[in-house]
């Protein structure tokens, strides 16, 4: 993504330089490198990426950090609930009058 002057690649001590140039050309305030990693691997959580893709995609050995992406799976909870509402109210219609139960 960053390439240094002579099409190389940066090293860590001129990464500084040439991040902190780009944040302040893009009006950007207070937004840090990890935050895209933080982002990109937030939106593959939210495209339906598993556990075990996140954490490949980190380079993680376990669950815990990559976890942490999955927090926006939290809001789709009222979607999920609206999903099983929607079946068991299908299964409810389709269930034969004369049975009791499921």
């Amino acid at each position: 993504m960053f390439i240094g002057p002579k099409g190389a690649q940066l090293r860590r001590a001129n990464f500084t330089r040439t991040w902190s140039k780009a944040v302040a050309a893009a009006n950007l305030s207070g937004f840090h490198f990890h935050d895209l990693r933080h982002t990109g691997n937030t939106f593959a959580s939210q495209s339906g990426a598993t556990l075990r893709e996140l954490m490949n995609r980190m380079g993680h050995s376990t669950t815990r950090a990559a976890l942490i992406y999955q927090h926006t799976a939290m809001e789709r909870d009222r979607a999920i609930a609206d999903a099983l509402g929607k079946l068991a109210e299908e299964a409810l219609t389709k269930q034969d009058p004369e049975r009791s139960g499921t």
